[in-house]
């Protein structure tokens, strides 16, 4: 199926990495002209080449999206340098600090700041170029955990805030033709990353959380999220607007690891 993405302009938060990165990937292979940050150059680089090898444009931006001015940056130098933007992933999120009385005010805005805000602040970024191209397509990536209650609250507090987030901008931003969607994922296996880790040190726990919450018996891979954020930014889902999109595997309940 032609998702009718070639040579647009994206831009991935934290694109070098988990989901981003195969978000980054899948959007190349349509063809998508891709820029990502992250706060490794190393690992933005070897990115960026492996996505220019694809026969697309690509480039990449060190930076930080908690700091001020950052996702701005990115969202101006990325424009400048592809000649525009028209579509938009807020992927960068994560959790601080522990349960409710361990926390403390600044685990809670340190939160907020790698999911919420920093969304709120590349949309507001992107949107001015987005509609000197006539529209434009966003995808931010909350969780399940934004209405399926789990340790720790603060992470599922921001992610509810980012679901609230999309509904509202897709009504605010569909005069402009600007179109904001989020996709919730469940828990994600990645060779390497946290449940991997925790699979390897905890096998008996792990083995029960995925028997238990997994109708399948399995946790879901980055790729699987993926296909479903470059669908929902591509014109083939043009009618779909302001939805909350979980890609779960009908998991039970998140845990955190």
């Amino acid at each position: 199926m032609d998702l009718g993405l070639r040579d647009k302009v994206a831009l991935v938060t934290g694109g070098s990495a988990g989901i981003g990165l195969a978000i980054t990937r899948q959007l190349a292979q349509e063809g998508c002209h891709t820029a990502i940050c992250g706060r490794t150059a190393e690992k933005l680089d070897r990115v960026v080449a492996e996505l220019r090898e694809t026969g697309v444009r690509a480039h990449g931006v060190t930076a930080d999206v908690t700091a001020p001015g950052e996702v701005e940056r990115f969202v101006d130098e990325s424009a400048a340098a592809l000649g525009g933007v028209d579509l938009l992933v807020a992927n960068v999120g994560g959790s601080v600090g522990g349960g409710l009385l361990e926390a403390t005010p600044e685990d809670w805005l340190r939160t907020f700041e790698l999911n919420i805000f920093h969304a709120v602040r590349a949309i507001r970024a992107a949107v001015p170029f987005m509609e000197r191209r006539g529209g434009g397509s966003v995808a931010v990536i909350a969780s399940i955990s934004g209405w399926k209650p789990s340790p720790w609250a603060q992470y599922g507090a921001a992610k509810a805030a980012e679901i609230f987030l999309s509904g509202a901008l897709a009504l605010e931003l569909a005069p402009k033709r600007i179109r904001v969607n989020t996709v919730s994922p469940g828990s994600i296996m990645e060779p390497g990353g946290g449940w991997d880790r925790y699979r390897a040190e905890n096998p008996e726990v792990f083995a029960e959380f995925e028997r238990r919450e997994f109708p399948w018996g399995r946790l879901g891979t980055t790729d699987e999220v993926a296909s479903v954020v470059v669908f929902v930014l591509s014109e083939k889902a043009n009618w779909i607007n302001g939805a909350n999109i979980p890609v779960d595997g009908a998991q039970g309940r998140p845990e955190v690891y």
